[in-house]
Parts: C-alpha cells; sequence; structure tokens
C-alpha cells in the first residue's frame, strides 16, 4: 500500500499525512481555489480541512505567503471546499454501484449487514424515515458492530448520484472506493456533521 505523503499545513505550520488536509491551488488570475483531487497544475499549498483552518489562513494571510504573492481568496471559500468534498464523496459512491460494491434499499442493505463480509459504510439519507434507519441500526449493533454511518446526504442528493429515485439505505462493502469515501468523510467532517444526531449534538464519523 502507497504510504501517505506528509504536507505542512500553511494556517498551523503542522505537518500532517495528506488524508487529513485539503490541495489548494492558484488560478491563472490569481484566484486560490479548492484542488480536491490533488492533481491542479502548478504550485499548490495545502490547508487542513476544517472551516477553522481556512479561517485561520485567510485572517494571517497565509495564502499569500504560501503562494509567494498577491493571490484572491473567494469569498466561502470553505463552502466550496465543502461542496466539492460532497461532490466527490457521491461520485464515489456511483463507481461502488458500478463495481458491484454498493447495496441500495433496505432489503439490499439488510443483507450486506449480515454478509460474511463486513461492510465498510453504511449510508443513511439524512432525511430518510426513522423507523428504517433505527432496524438497521439495531441489526448492525448484534451483526457488524463498529460500522460508521454516514447521515450527511440527502434522499434527493443519493439518489441523484446514483441514477435511482427514493435512495435512502445504503452499505458499502470494502473496496478502493470503501477507502477513498473514508478519506473524505474524514475531510467532510471538518465542514459538516457527517453522522448521526446525538443527544449532544451531531455527531462526525472519520
Amino acid at each position: 500500500m502507497k504510504t501517505p505523503r506528509t504536507r505542512r499545513c500553511i494556517a498551523s505550520g503542522e505537518t500532517a499525512h495528506e488524508a487529513s488536509l485539503i490541495r489548494v491551488a492558484a488560478s491563472p488570475d490569481g484566484m486560490v481555489v479548492p484542488d480536491i483531487a490533488a492533481k491542479l497544475p502548478g504550485r499548490g499549498a495545502w490547508i487542513s480541512a476544517s472551516r477553522e483552518a481556512v479561517a485561520t489562513a485567510i485572517r494571517r494571510k497565509a495564502f499569500q505567503r504560501a503562494f509567494e504573492g498577491p493571490v484572491t481568496v473567494p469569498e466561502g471559500l470553505a463552502d466550496e471546499i465543502e461542496r466539492q468534498l460532497a461532490a466527490r464523496a457521491l461520485s464515489i459512491l456511483g463507481l461502488a454501484r458500478r463495481a458491484g460494491r454498493l447495496a441500495m434499499g433496505y432489503d439490499g442493505s439488510r443483507g450486506a449487514i449480515t454478509a460474511s463480509l463486513p461492510p465498510a459504510w453504511r449510508i443513511e439519507a439524512s432525511d430518510g424515515a426513522a423507523d428504517g434507519r433505527r432496524k438497521l441500526d439495531q441489526l448492525a449493533h448484534g451483526a457488524a458492530p463498529g460500522v460508521p454511518v454516514a447521515m450527511c446526504f440527502s434522499a434527493g442528493e443519493l439518489g441523484a448520484a446514483l441514477g435511482r429515485s427514493g435512495v435512502v439505505h445504503l452499505v458499502l462493502s470494502p473496496g478502493p472506493e470503501a477507502a477513498a469515501f473514508g478519506v473524505l468523510m474524514g475531510k467532510l467532517a471538518g465542514f459538516r456533521a457527517t453522522g448521526p444526531q446525538t443527544p449532544d449534538g451531531p455527531a462526525r464519523e472519520s
């Protein structure tokens, strides 16, 4: 397995694995843009995956120092990073469906939870009915304890990504898609609550 590289966060100055950082690049006209896939050409900079880190970098003019010149930080940069992370996570679910590693629907999810190979992730629509989710929670508690649950996408978002309406329950099997999805969820948790609600507030899965 490829060892994750470490990078320095421009907001804190600390080094961390790329899996917990976001790359940003400067467009030809000097606009700071998110580079979620870390593939844009040219000089780039890395920042911890959180709204707090983006705000700190802006306040300390860390983007200008990182790019060694005047750059424009667009208003809503953190929101755009969140949007792109969510879109990429949804596209990963589409890849998993085509690869046969994504169970959909209540019955499909039940079967995947109780399969001999434990699931990697459960995905529950944020606006889905609580009753079905509660039943799957109980089943998973006994058959596949500890499986993380992502609950930060609506049924409409999931359906659009998967080409199927009314998608509420999903189970993602182990594989490259699950690994990529997990990294994205860890990053997305710095920008929105990704897990089920808890009595103390929104839980964040990583």
